[in-house]
């Protein structure tokens, strides 16, 4: 046996990935971006909101949905295993990254998941290669300031390294170990990317073609009324609202409650939409 295959092997009976699925590195646009494959079927891709990784925004879900799909999630500039640039984030760049890696890996089309920032991500994929996206989803997603909760962008003025959820550090620090100083340059890289954020205007929303799922709690960060809004913008697009918080509806990593049932029924509609 080989080392290679023992490695394989060994992965497959602890996490039942292969070494082949589990992924790897890409180098596009200039960065080494880290992605991850689970799974077989119709492509979807994954996209992590501000301050997460793969593992804290979606690691509960991913082994549903790879039951049926085959699940390609990235870890974006400066997040996870994938280092910073020496430029701002962007959600511009960012999506141009998205569709390079898509590229790279010879995928022409995908279903596009994006939570938080990543549903801003996921938007700005639509907009600018609208031809690799199959159907989209935008899970609490703003497109507008407007759609924070009241206070929010005078909060991130002021936002401290200290005030960041321990989860999300401890995440920060199990994908990259030992890497403070990345975690605190992830830190300010999304509070900039926050304090500066423009929005995207109602013409270029109303211009996304893919058939779109908006999904929203009624308790969190994204106030449902933007929710609803985004979803008459988009021309094919149907809304769900659930009895949430941020992100709780996909077991994402800060939730105070883990629902199981839920996040299993949430994948179930996700599945629905998708077929």
């Amino acid at each position: 046996m080989t080392r290679n295959s023992f490695t394989a092997m060994i992965l497959t009976i602890t996490t039942g990935i292969t070494a082949q699925e589990k992924g790897g590195y890409a180098e596009l646009n200039g960065l080494n971006i880290y992605y991850e494959i689970h799974g077989s079927g119709d492509p979807v891709v994954l996209l992590h909101g501000g301050g997460s990784t793969i593992d804290s925004n979606f690691g509960r879900i991913i082994p549903l949905l790879a039951k049926t799909y085959k699940v390609i999630a990235i870890e974006l500039q400066a997040h996870g295993h994938t280092a910073d640039r020496s430029q701002p984030l962007s959600f511009e760049q960012d999506a141009d990254d998205v569709a390079a890696l898509l590229k790279k890996l010879s995928i022409s089309k995908a279903h596009i998941m994006g939570f938080s920032n990543g549903g801003t991500t996921a938007m700005k994929v639509a907009i600018r290669h609208p031809e690799i996206v199959d159907r989209l989803i935008l899970a609490s997603a703003v497109y507008s300031r407007e759609g924070m909760f009241p206070g929010f962008f005078d909060y991130m003025k002021g936002a401290k390294f200290d005030d960041m959820p321990q989860p999300l550090k401890d995440a920060y620090l199990k994908a990259s170990p030992g890497n403070s100083k990345g975690l605190v340059t992830m830190f300010n890289r999304d509070v900039e990317r926050m304090v500066n954020f423009k929005d995207i205007s109602e013409e270029l929303v109303k211009s996304i073609k893919a058939s779109t799922l908006v999904i929203n709690g009624d308790k969190e960060a994204v106030q449902s009324t933007h929710a609803l809004k985004l979803s008459q913008l988009i021309p094919n697009a149907r809304l769900l609202i659930l009895p949430s918080g941020h992100g709780d509806y996909i077991g994402e990593i800060c939730t105070p409650v883990i629902d199981p049932a839920m996040y299993e029924r949430v994948v179930g509609m996700i599945g629905d939409f998708l077929n």
